[in-house]
């Protein structure tokens, strides 16, 4: 199926004047059934500040659901590793952030690659759920493709994430079956976090920021409440807080 054009990736090369003369690369990752316009003006925000920004479409992301539903957490973690990849080659240091989904699997790049990675914030990150409707996925993927989607919690009038507007069930499943493995790895998480939450999310439960506060070994943990937004904060009122504070712990945590 065609790329929906507001779905291409983000890249944008650093400008190590206004870093220091330091090379900073920032990794962004959209969350499921998004795509990279729900994060690109955050990432063109970072682009401002100097800072190369790399903002990947996952796989099965900004074409179909039905698409999506043939693609795994492993395909759209290989994206966001390959990416960071590519940033560590060429820059001094990099930051990795996401949004929802995109906030998990950078909690997971974090954990897996320890000091290799500067900094990370996270959005919204969902690595847990109290529905118990959850159960019943792994037989209801197979009778049922999908349900209503997830797309737009934004509570600022006139603003679209461009998401799916159903959410796939086979990929539902294979995102909660990564959680629960990468929810017992959290405590390989070494890096300074800066975790920014909505205060009414109606897609992410608090239980997701509770799991990662108490779990993550990083001794330079920040939670700040955006009071203004709904889950996708990083296109409602608190986009500007959300800009300015990870530009700020960029520079911070690259200084």
């Amino acid at each position: 199926m065609p790329l929906d054009p507001t779905a291409a990736p983000l890249s944008l090369p650093a400008d190590p004047a206004r870093t220091g003369g330091r090379s900073i690369g920032v990794l962004l990752s959209h969350g499921f059934t998004g795509s990279p316009a729900s994060v690109r003006p955050w990432g063109q925000a970072l682009a401002a500040h100097g800072y190369a920004v790399e903002v990947p479409r996952l796989p099965g992301h900004g074409t179909s659901w039905q698409e999506l539903n043939a693609t795994t957490w492993d395909d759209w973690y290989g994206e966001v590793e390959r990416t960071f990849d590519r940033l560590r080659a060429q820059h001094d240091a990099v930051v990795v952030g996401g949004l929802s989904m995109g906030g998990a699997l950078t909690l997971r790049l974090a954990a897996d690659r320890g000091d290799q990675v500067a900094g990370l914030v996270v959005v919204n990150a969902a690595v847990h759920t109290t529905r118990k409707d959850v159960l019943a996925l792994p037989l209801l993927k197979h009778v049922v493709p999908s349900l209503p989607g997830i797309a737009d919690d934004i509570r600022k009038p006139g603003v679209r994430e461009h998401g799916y507007t159903r959410t796939p069930l086979r990929a539902t499943h294979s995102m909660m079956t990564a959680w629960k493995r990468l929810r017992a790895d959290l405590g390989a998480v070494t890096c300074p976090l800066l975790f920014l939450k909505s205060e009414v999310d109606h897609v992410v439960d608090p239980s997701s920021v509770e799991i990662v506060r108490r779990s993550v070994s990083s001794t330079d943990v920040t939670v700040r409440t955006l009071t203004e937004s709904w889950h996708v904060a990083t296109l409602d009122h608190d986009a500007p807080v959300i800009e300015a504070e990870t530009a700020a712990f960029v520079a911070r945590v690259t200084r």
